[in-house]
């Protein structure tokens, strides 16, 4: 069973006072008895599926269908491009390698495709540098062909490849089956794994990440400009990629750097181009204006407690292993709220700074931000009379938990 503990905002947050825990319900399945405000949502989507994302913090700012799949079209090529920059950050590839661009290369993602190309000649050798800007400015099916097959062998291969990968970066609602995004049965991500995969690229490979921010790329003779609407907008755009199809509409994952603050968002589901871009630009207007950082608890403050079986004692603090900050909205009201879970009571002995515990700062019923929450004490198993006595305890009142 989980105890959920439940507390409530103090409109000024200030420091490390997050305000008094009020109320201690049953929670059970992850669904918790205590009700939540029913209050509209401070800002609605037009977009089917959507998230905004604090950088800094990882606190939702919006929300909507996150974990719901949907065909990725181009967006694919950020999975595309994780391969490629884990390889050449890793020593495995070197960005002079050269990787000749094969008839199926030239056929399904080149000029005679009438998809997004980097018009790379047939039978002609590429440099992997040249190729993964290709990718990304023009985001050239072509390109991402002749790096599958010249990293794997085939692009079956290669997206099995991507999805090892997006396992190990906890990628769980999506599945790769080319390196393209060109459709095909049963590939399909979604918004959460996006976002997760776009804060993991520009953490993890900051040279070649800024290549997303290049404006143009001039191939075979051929000028064409960055895909990326964001990037003529001046709001701090510095990636990352679009997408369309018949079946899900307009896509975009897009980042920005302004007034010390990264942001992350994913759309799909827009009717036209045109929707997208404005869509986009209106959310991260909106983020960047409603909301500010604060800062609830400080290393070692303590939060809340917890109940402990066959212990010593009959309950542990339970205290922030590091500074909790969540970007939140300026004007919060009663919008805002917190819970502690925990999976209880926990067995003694508990360990001194284990982790036991989370805290979930919510919006509007929903959490938007989790952190972990450590043992404030060490409490080392009771003697015979204090485990009789918590098993007695356990038997009388944790049936009531159950319900």
């Amino acid at each position: 069973m989980t105890i959920t503990l439940m507390s409530g905002f103090r409109r000024q947050l200030s420091g490390a006072a997050l305000g008094a825990l009020l109320l201690a319900t049953a929670q059970l399945g992850g669904a918790s008895v205590a009700a939540a405000a029913d209050e509209a949502p401070a800002m609605e989507t037009k977009a089917e599926e959507a998230l905004l994302v604090d950088g800094e913090t990882g606190t939702i700012l919006l929300q909507k269908n996150p974990d719901k799949p949907f065909p990725p079209a181009s967006l694919a090529k950020m999975m595309t491009m994780e391969v490629v920059f884990e390889a050449v950050d890793g020593g495995k590839l070197a960005l002079d390698t050269e990787f000749p661009i094969s008839v199926h290369a030239w056929r399904t993602g080149g000029a005679p495709s009438g998809t997004s190309t980097m018009f790379a000649d047939v039978k002609s050798s590429v440099s992997v540098e040249n190729l993964i800007r290709g990718a990304i400015v023009h985001s050239a099916n072509d390109a991402c062909i002749a790096l599958a097959e010249g990293m794997a062998g085939s692009e079956e291969d290669f997206a099995a490849t991507m999805n090892r990968r997006a396992a190990e970066l906890g990628l769980t609602g999506s599945h790769f089956v080319n390196p393209t995004g060109l459709p095909a049965d049963g590939q399909h991500v979604t918004v959460r794994d996006l976002v997760t995969l776009a804060r993991h690229i520009r953490t993890a490979h900051p040279e070649l990440y800024k290549i997303y921010a290049q404006p143009d790329f001039k191939w075979n003779n051929i000028f064409q400009r960055n895909r990326n609407p964001l990037l003529k907008m001046d709001i701090g755009a510095d990636g990352m990629e679009t997408g369309y199809t018949e079946a899900s509409g307009y896509a975009l994952l897009g980042v920005t750097s302004r007034n010390g603050r990264i942001t992350y968002l994913a759309l799909s589901g827009l009717a036209t181009s045109k929707d997208r871009s404005e869509e986009a630009r209106r959310l991260l207007d909106w983020s960047d204006e409603s909301f500010a950082i604060r800062h609830l608890y400080t290393k070692g403050a303590v939060v809340g407690s917890a109940g402990v079986f066959g212990g010593e004692t009959g309950s542990v603090s339970l205290v922030a292993p590091e500074d909790i900050s969540a970007l939140l909205p300026r004007e919060e009201g009663e919008r805002l709220s917190a819970r502690i879970r925990y999976d209880g009571p926990l067995a003694a002995p508990v360990e001194k700074g284990a982790e036991v515990a989370s805290l979930d700062v919510m919006v509007d019923g929903e959490p938007v931000l989790t952190e972990p929450l450590a043992a404030g004490s060490a409490v080392a198993a009771g003697s015979f009379s204090d485990r009789a006595m918590g098993a007695v305890s356990e038997l009388a009142f944790g049936w009531i938990r159950q319900f």
